[in-house]
C-alpha cells in the first residue's frame, strides 16, 4: 500500500501537519516541570559511565608496570600513596577496581530512578493534559473520530514518549559519556591511533541521517494503523452481542484480519529498514575496530608506527586501545537504537499535539458571566446548522417557550429534532440565527453555568462501569441518600433497584451491560431528576420501556415537567399529546406547530403520523406514502 494512500485514511493527518516541532514543545512544556529529576538521571549517568572506565585505564597501568618495568603511577594519585610493594600494589588495583563497579552500581541506580522518574511524570501529565483537552472539544470532533482511535493516542502514542524519555534519553547521556570519555583517553594515550579508530564516525552519521529520512513517514504509518486495529476491536467487542445473534463472526474475523494486515504492512515496512540499518551500523563500527587493532598489533609487533604513524606503542596503551575500541563500537551501533526510538516518539507527539492543538469549535469566552435562570423562557430565532459546511439539518427555526411550559418536537426520523436540543445545551454552535434563554444568548454564557441548568437525558442511556448509585448521582456526587431514593422514585426506578443483588450498591458492568434498556433509561432519568435543572430536555427518554413502564414514568414526568421549561422528543406521540405546544419538524424545517387537537384537525404531516400509530394505515394519502418513502431512502444512504 503506498504512503499516500495510507495518509488519505489517517484521521489524525490533519492534526499531525499542524504540530509544530513536537519533540521541542515536549521538553520546554512538560520537561521544565521535571528537569530536577532529570539533572540527577544524567549527573548519575555521567558518574557510573566514568567510573566505568577506570578497570581498563588500570589495567593498561598495570601491563606496562609489569611488561616494561616502569613505575606504578594512576591518574589522580598521588605517588606517596602508592605503596613500594608489589604485592600491594596488585591488592590497590584490585580494591580501585572493585570501588569503580561498587561505585558504579550505585551511580546506575540513580541514573535509573532519576530517568524513570523524569518519563514516568511525564507521561502522567501529557496524557491527563490531552484527555483534559478532548474532552472540551465539541460533538462535532467526535462524530469524525472513532474511539479506538482517540484510546490510540491517550495510550499507545503517549506510552511511546514514556519509552523515549526512559530508555532513550538515558542511552543519549550514557553513549555520549562513552564516546566522548573514550575519545579523550584514546586521543591522551594515542592521537594518531586515535585517529584511525575513530574514522568510522562521520560515515556512521551520514548513515543515521539517512535511516532518518527514511523511517519517519514509516513510522508516521505505523501510529495511524495501530488506531485504526484499535477502532476495529473497540467497535467489535463492543457490539460483540450482534455479532454473535447475527451469526457473523467469520465476516468480523475478515475485517479484523484486513486492518492487522494493514498494520503488519506498515510495521513490516519499518522494521525492514530498521533490520537493514542496524547491521550496517555494527559493520562500520567494527571496520572501525578492525582497523584499529592490525595498525595497534603491527605498531607493538614491529616497534614502529605503519606508514606515516610515528612514536612508540605500549602494550598496555594498545590494550587499552582493544578494550576502549571494543566500547567505543558498541555505543555507536547503539546509537541507531536511540535514533529509532526517537523517531517512535515524534511520530506519536505529532499526533499527541495536534490533537492538543485541535481547535475549540465553540469558541468560549473565558470571561463570559454565569447564566442567570429566572423565568426558563427559550427562544430559537432563524437557528440554521449543518455538521458539514454546506449542509443544513436544521434552518430557519423560530419557536419560543414560555417559563415552566412544555415543547414537543416531533417528525419523520431524520427531520432534525435532536440536533435541535443540542445546540440548546452547545454540543454544537449555530452557524446562523440564535438561541436565547431568559434573553442572554447561550453563547455568552459559560458553558459550565449552561449545562448546569439544563437537564438532558438521551434516547441512548449511557452508565458508566459502577454502582447504581455512583450512576444516579453522576454531576450531582454529594447528593445524599434521601435525595437519590427520592429521584430513583420519581423515575420509576426504586422498586427494581432494590430488587438487585446489592440495590444502588449494584454494579451495572459496562455501559451498563447488566440492566435491560428499560432499566438503563430510569436510572439515567433519575439522574437527570437529582440534578434538579430549571430545563429539562428528553429526547426519547422512554424508548426502551415496555407500554405499562411508560405509563408509570410518563406520570412522574408529568410532576417534574410541572413547573420547568420541559422539551420532549418521542416517536411515540401519545406521551407528548398533552405538550403545551407541538412542533413538527420535516427536512430540518418547521412545517406544522399548535396543540394535539389544533394538528390533528389541521391534518397535515401530524395527523398523518397519528394515523401511522394508530393503525390507520389504509387510510393514509399516497403522497404522504411516497415522501415517508423517498425519506427512508435518503436516511439509509446517509448511514451507508
Amino acid at each position: 500500500m503506498a504512503d499516500i494512500a495510507w495518509d488519505d485514511e489517517d484521521p489524525f493527518e490533519e492534526q499531525r501537519d499542524n504540530a509544530e516541532d513536537p519533540m521541542r514543545r515536549l521538553f520546554s512544556v512538560y520537561g521544565r516541570p521535571n528537569v530536577g529529576t532529570m539533572v540527577v538521571g544524567v549527573v548519575a549517568s555521567v558518574a557510573a559511565r566514568l567510573l566505568d572506565l577506570i578497570p581498563p585505564i588500570v589495567l593498561g597501568v598495570a601491563i606496562d608496570a609489569v611488561f616494561r618495568d616502569e613505575p606504578f603511577s594512576l591518574w589522580l594519585v598521588p605517588g606517596a600513596w602508592i605503596p613500594a610493594d608489589e604485592t600491594a600494589q596488585f591488592w590497590v588495583l584490585i580494591g580501585i577496581i572493585a570501588g569503580a563497579f561498587t561505585l558504579g552500581a550505585a551511580f546506575h541506580w540513580i541514573r535509573n530512578w532519576g530517568f524513570n522518574a523524569f518519563a514516568q511524570n511525564i507521561q502522567h501529565s501529557v496524557r491527563t493534559d490531552t484527555y483534559d483537552t478532548m474532552q472540551r472539544l465539541n460533538m462535532g470532533f467526535f462524530a469524525d473520530k472513532q474511539t479506538g482511535e482517540l484510546m490510540s493516542v491517550l495510550s499507545n502514542d503517549v506510552n511511546q514518549l514514556e519509552q523515549f524519555l526512559n530508555e532513550g534519553l538515558n542511552s543519549v547521556f550514557r553513549l555520549g559519556v562513552m564516546v566522548l570519555g573514550i575519545g579523550g583517553v584514546l586521543v591522551y594515550y594515542n592521537w594518531q591511533l586515535a585517529l584511525i579508530a575513530l574514522l568510522p564516525v562521520p560515515v556512521i552519521a551520514g548513515f543515521t541521517y539517512l535511516f532518518i529520512r527514511v523511517i519517519q513517514p514509516k513510522y508516521a504509518r505505523v501510529r495511524s494503523s495501530v488506531g485504526t486495529v484499535n477502532s476495529r476491536l473497540e467497535n467489535n467487542l463492543g457490539g460483540i452481542q450482534v455479532i454473535k445473534s447475527s451469526n457473523t463472526e467469520a465476516y468480523e474475523s475478515d475485517r479484523v484480519e484486513d486492518v492487522s494486515t494493514e498494520y503488519l504492512d506498515a510495521n513490516w515496512s519499518a522494521i525492514r529498514t530498521r533490520i537493514k540499518f542496524f547491521p550496517g551500523l555494527r559493520l562500520l563500527a567494527g571496520f572501525g575496530f578492525v582497523v584499529t587493532f592490525i595498525v595497534g598489533g603491527l605498531w607493538v609487533f614491529t616497534g614502529t608506527g605503519p606508514g606515516p604513524l610515528t612514536g612508540e606503542l605500549s602494550v598496555g596503551t594498545f590494550v587499552v586501545f582493544v578494550l576502549f575500541t571494543q566500547r567505543f563500537i558498541w555505543p555507536m551501533a547503539q546509537f541507531g537504537q536511540i535514533i529509532n526510538m526517537y523517531q517512535r516518539a515524534y511520530a506519536s507527539a505529532e499526533r499527541i499535539f495536534g490533537l492538543m492543538d485541535e481547535p475549540d469549535r465553540l469558541g468560549v469566552d473565558a470571561d463570559a458571566d454565569a447564566l442567570a435562570v429566572e423565568e426558563g423562557r427559550v427562544e430559537y430565532d432563524g437557528v440554521t446548522f449543518g455538521y458539514d459546511e454546506g449542509e443544513r439539518i436544521v434552518e430557519d427555526v423560530d419557536f419560543t417557550v414560555e417559563g415552566g411550559d412544555t415543547l414537543a418536537l416531533v417528525g419523520p426520523t431524520g427531520a432534525g429534532k435532536s440536533t435541535v436540543l443540542k445546540l440548546l445545551l452547545r454540543l454544537y454552535d449555530v452557524d446562523e440565527g440564535s438561541i436565547r434563554i431568559d434573553g442572554q444568548d447561550v453563547r455568552d454564557v459559560t458553558l459550565r453555568s449552561l449545562r448546569s441548568n439544563v437537564g438532558y437525558v438521551g434516547q441512548d442511556a449511557f452508565l458508566f462501569h459502577g454502582t447504581v448509585r455512583e450512576n444516579i448521582t453522576y454531576g450531582a456526587f454529594d447528593a445524599d441518600e434521601e435525595s437519590i431514593v427520592e429521584a430513583a422514585k420519581a423515575a420509576e426506578a426504586h422498586e427494581f433497584i432494590t430488587n438487585l443483588p446489592e440495590g444502588y450498591d449494584t454494579m451495572v458492568g459496562e455501559r451498563g451491560v447488566k440492566l435491560s434498556g428499560g432499566q438503563r433509561q430510569r436510572v439515567s432519568i433519575a439522574r437527570a431528576v437529582l440534578k434538579d435543572p430549571a430545563i429539562l430536555v428528553l429526547d426519547e427518554a422512554t424508548s426502551d420501556v415496555d407500554t405499562e413502564t411508560e405509563m408509570l414514568i410518563q406520570r412522574s414526568l408529568d410532576r417534574l415537567t410541572a413547573d420547568r421549561t420541559t422539551f420532549a422528543i418521542a416517536h411515540r406521540l401519545s406521551t407528548i399529546k398533552d405538550a403545551d405546544t407541538i412542533v413538527v419538524l420535516e427536512d430540518g424545517r418547521i412545517v406544522e406547530r399548535g396543540s394535539h387537537a389544533e394538528l390533528i384537525e389541521a391534518g397535515g404531516l401530524y395527523a398523518h403520523l397519528w394515523g401511522v400509530q394508530a393503525g390507520e394505515i389504509d387510510e393514509l394519502p399516497e403522497e404522504f406514502v411516497r415522501r415517508a418513502a423517498k425519506r427512508r431512502a435518503r436516511t439509509e444512504a446517509d448511514d451507508d
